[in-house]
């Protein structure tokens, strides 16, 4: 592995986090993308657009996202008072400890690392340059 090129281990390892941070997830009811709107609702209700924007998914996938969190009883979701067409997301009680079961997750599912810091960093680095004509 040590000769392996940098795509290569990058990808290895993203598939390798990926099937812990799913087996975790899936442990506690939830999905990747459940966890990202979980997250996002921590400072407060949010349409389904908006958390479809912050998400960088389509409003349609939010959509489903929501549905299983719904049914889970991990939100809420309310026609806006304002508007009745735009639906306003609300994180349950149930919800709230679902977040917080997976607040550590990261500390849980990957292995400790000397610098992790400068691993982030690098990985930030790579995401906003491969990134820049896709998400505008």
């Amino acid at each position: 592995m040590e000769h392996w090129p940098t795509g290569r281990l990058l990808s290895t390892a993203a598939r390798l986090v990926e099937h812990a941070w799913v087996e975790a997830l899936e442990a506690r009811g939830l999905t990747h993308a459940g966890m990202i709107a979980l997250h996002f609702l921590d400072a407060g209700p949010l349409s389904q657009s908006e958390l479809a924007r912050l998400a960088k998914v389509e409003n349609q996938t939010m959509s489903r996202t929501v549905d299983r969190l719904e049914r889970s009883g991990f939100v809420e979701r309310r026609a806006d008072p304002a508007d009745r067409r735009r639906q306003i997301v609300t994180r349950t009680p149930g919800g709230d400890e679902a977040w917080a079961s997976i607040r550590t997750l990261e500390s849980e599912v990957f292995p400790p690392l000397e610098d992790s810091d400068r691993m982030r960093a690098g990985l930030l680095e790579i995401i906003r340059r491969s990134a820049e004509d896709r998400w505008k």
